[in-house]
């Protein structure tokens, strides 16, 4: 039942309240209650989880919209196994992350998590989606991430908030102010890790969260996921890498 690229999905529901409810990063609820089965994927698929991570743009969104998207209906049942869908990036943008990346991060976690994902799509940026861009978006059982500008260098007419000046602290990118225009400042490096890190894990999160209904508390629920099994497991794991670098180059200087 999954909707083409080229074709809107055919739940008339849907498009009802994506019409009617739709803001820049919001969740939008689908009446139909979810089944037991399933349970993880079917409760997130009440919800559009429109960009973790919506990247204001300075150029307004007039009205309700959602962009035409590749959508994948949830399986009754999973198989436990998920694929990944790659599509061109766009002209001007550049997937920051492989299918390789995406892979081996996720293979970093338990089992039980990546059970109820389906899909990760690397999605295109069209002139449509520049309206509303984000880094990272997740729909019942898939995750859809999104390129950003080839220069790694984002624009903003507006300054970043407190908890924003933070985050980008934290990967490593560095904001900058020039005539009234704010631009965030990424490198190859510090974008693949606020990608594999921070973006991804947080998706994922939202796949997993079948308690919280409420688009507060899946965030809430989705940014604490993404600190803890994203940038901080991904810091103890390079604490111990150099431990282990430290220990051996000790080893062999006594030998």
């Amino acid at each position: 039942m999954a909707g083409s690229y080229h074709r809107w999905r055919p739940f008339r529901a849907f498009r009802q309240q994506v019409e009617t409810a739709m803001s820049r990063r919001i969740a939008l609820s689908l009446k139909t209650p979810a089944p037991a089965r399933n349970n993880a994927a079917r409760s997130s698929r009440k919800f559009v989880t429109l960009g973790k991570r919506a990247r204001i743009s300075s150029a307004a969104l007039r009205g309700p919209y959602l962009p035409p998207e590749q959508w994948h209906e949830p399986s009754e049942q999973p198989a436990g196994r998920f694929s990944v869908i790659v599509q061109p990036a766009g002209q001007g943008y550049r997937h920051v992350v492989s299918e390789d990346d995406v892979r081996r991060r996720l293979a970093q976690l338990p089992a039980w998590m990546l059970k109820p994902l389906e899909v990760v799509q690397f999605s295109q940026m069209t002139r449509k989606k520049r309206r509303s861009p984000c880094y990272g978006m997740q729909w019942g059982s898939t995750i859809y991430l999104y390129p950003i500008e080839e220069s790694l260098v984002e624009s903003f007419g507006q300054p970043p908030k407190p908890a924003q000046r933070i985050e980008a602290a934290m990967y490593g990118a560095e904001w900058k102010v020039e005539r009234s225009q704010w631009q965030l400042f990424w490198t190859a490096q510090s974008i693949r890790d606020f990608y594999l890190n921070n973006v991804l894990i947080h998706e994922l999160g939202h796949i997993l969260d079948s308690r919280n209904t409420s688009h507060r508390d899946r965030e809430r629920y989705a940014e604490w996921f993404a600190l803890e099994m994203g940038y901080k497991a991904s810091r103890r794991s390079e604490v111990a890498q150099r431990a282990a670098a430290k220990y051996v180059v000790r080893r062999h200087a006594r030998s």
